[in-house]
C-alpha cells in the first residue's frame, strides 16, 4: 500500500522591473534568516494560489496584484526535511509603492538584476530564477535519490 504525502504549497512573487527583480532581506524568522529570497508564504487552506499570492505580496510589501497579472512562471517540488510545492509567480504590473510592511522579518527590500545577484541568496530561490530565465517550467530541489 503507498503512503500518501501531504505537502506544504507556497508562493513566490518574482516581481520584475526590466531585468531586476525584487528581493528581500529575511531576519528574525529562524528560516534562512539573513539571506535574501523573494516575497512569499504559505497559501492558506481556504485560498487558492493567486489569492494567497496576492495577499502575500500586501501583507509583505504594501502592493496590490491582480490575478490576470500573474503568471506562473515555475513549479518545484522540494524536499526540505517535509514535503514543499512552491509556486513561482512572475508579475511586471502592480499597484502602489513597494515598501517594507514586516520590518520584525525583513531588513530590507531592493531590486537586484538577475545577472549580478547577491551571493546570499537563498539556493534554491536562484536555481527557481535559473530556471525561469531559461523557460524551464519545472523543477525538483532536496531530493537525495
Amino acid at each position: 500500500m503507498t503512503t500518501r504525502t501531504t505537502a506544504a504549497v507556497s508562493v513566490y512573487l518574482v516581481l520584475r522591473r526590466g531585468e531586476e527583480v525584487l528581493l528581500l532581506l529575511r531576519q528574525n524568522t529562524g528560516f534562512m534568516d539573513n539571506q535574501y529570497g523573494l516575497v512569499s508564504g504559505h497559501v492558506e487552506a481556504d485560498e487558492p494560489a493567486t489569492e494567497g499570492m496576492i495577499r502575500e505580496a500586501y501583507e509583505e510589501a504594501g502592493i496590490r496584484l491582480k490575478p490576470e497579472n500573474l503568471r506562473v512562471a515555475h513549479i518545484m517540488h522540494r524536499q526540505s526535511g517535509r514535503l514543499n510545492v512552491d509556486i513561482f509567480f512572475e508579475c511586471t504590473n502592480w499597484d502602489g509603492e513597494i515598501q517594507n510592511r514586516e520590518p520584525h522579518k525583513c531588513a530590507e527590500l531592493k531590486f537586484f538584476s538577475l545577472r549580478s545577484p547577491p551571493k546570499n541568496l537563498i539556493g534554491y530561490v536562484h536555481d527557481a530564477l535559473r530556471a525561469i530565465e531559461k523557460k524551464s517550467f519545472y523543477s525538483e530541489s532536496g531530493w537525495n535519490l
